[in-house]
Parts: C-alpha cells; sequence; structure tokens
C-alpha cells in the first residue's frame, strides 16, 4: 500500500516556500494530499484569492515542474471553528492518509493527538518565502513575482490578482 501524507495551507498565493515543502514531502512519500484550506474565504486582505484560483496556481505550477499527477491530489477543505474535532472532520473528507506535513506547533498537536504521524519539513527560507510578504509586497508594489513560481506569478497577472488586493485594501469589496 502507498504511503500517502497530507499537507494543509492556505497558499494566499502558492509561493517557492509551499513548493520546496511539496517537493520534500513526494521525496518521502508515494503520493500526496494537498489541502487548501479556508476554502470558503476570499477577497479579504489574509486570504484574497478563491479555493478554485488557489487549486488552479497549485495545478499549473506542479504541471510546470512535471510532476506526476498521480502523486498528488489537491482538495479544498473549508474551515470548522473546532480544533477537538478538525483532524477527525479532515479523516471524513479526504482519502486516507498516514502522516502529515506540518511545521504549525497547533496542527502538529492535533494530528499527534488523533494519532497521525507528523513530519517536519525543514524552513525553507522562511522569512523570505511567506504568503504574508507576498501580499505585502503585492500591495506595496515591491518585487513579488520573484517570491513565486513563474505561472503562479501569470495565473496573478491574468485574473487581476495584485489590483484585486489593492482594492481590497481600499475597502472597495467592504
Amino acid at each position: 500500500m502507498a504511503l500517502r501524507a497530507i499537507y494543509v495551507g492556505r497558499f494566499q498565493p502558492v509561493h517557492w516556500g509551499h513548493v520546496r515543502v511539496i517537493e520534500w514531502s513526494l521525496e518521502r512519500f508515494d503520493e500526496l494530499i494537498v489541502v487548501v484550506g479556508s476554502a470558503q474565504d476570499s477577497y479579504s486582505l489574509k486570504n484574497p484569492f478563491t479555493a478554485g484560483e488557489r487549486v488552479e496556481m497549485l495545478e499549473r505550477v506542479l504541471r510546470w515542474l512535471g510532476i506526476d499527477e498521480s502523486r498528488y491530489r489537491i482538495v479544498p477543505v473549508q474551515d470548522i471553528a473546532m480544533n477537538f474535532v478538525w483532524v477527525r472532520y479532515l479523516v471524513m473528507l479526504l482519502p486516507r492518509f498516514d502522516y502529515a506535513v506540518a511545521r504549525n506547533p497547533l496542527v502538529t498537536s492535533l494530528f499527534s493527538d488523533y494519532g497521525i504521524r507528523v513530519v517536519t519539513p525543514p524552513f525553507f527560507e522562511r522569512e523570505r518565502y511567506n504568503a504574508t510578504r507576498v501580499r505585502e509586497l503585492m500591495l506595496n508594489g515591491g518585487e513579488w513575482e520573484r517570491l513565486v513560481p513563474p505561472p503562479v506569478a501569470d495565473y496573478i497577472k491574468q485574473i487581476n490578482g495584485v489590483e484585486r488586493l489593492r482594492r481590497i485594501a481600499e475597502g472597495d469589496y467592504v
């Protein structure tokens, strides 16, 4: 039976750090379930992109990298406001998984408490590659494109993602 892991993130947007964790995970596991968390949230400063847009970003970059589609699944999942049952919720929604790939202490604890083994990836230039920084650079006209893979940058431009984020910041969507 193939070893399968789960990797949960918001991917707002997908950046090189996310890509490195996915590649690192696929070196260790036969299959990876990439969970696009907070699927219900979009058009906010913290979550400007829709779940569908984030799935599209992931699909484009994984195809661009030449990763075999049989090695991963991308599944959007809405939040629930009950940490204690969150892992049970994921187990109910997703195909079987054997491991969780996580660094977040709460996420690590929730999986461990449920009996799911957790593997912790190394930091991949965390101070450089983090979505909050990417969104701040987008808002301020900084160099954000080098922090995301080219297919992601192209897609964000295609959907006018930077302009959307700026309109959100200006309160146009309130």
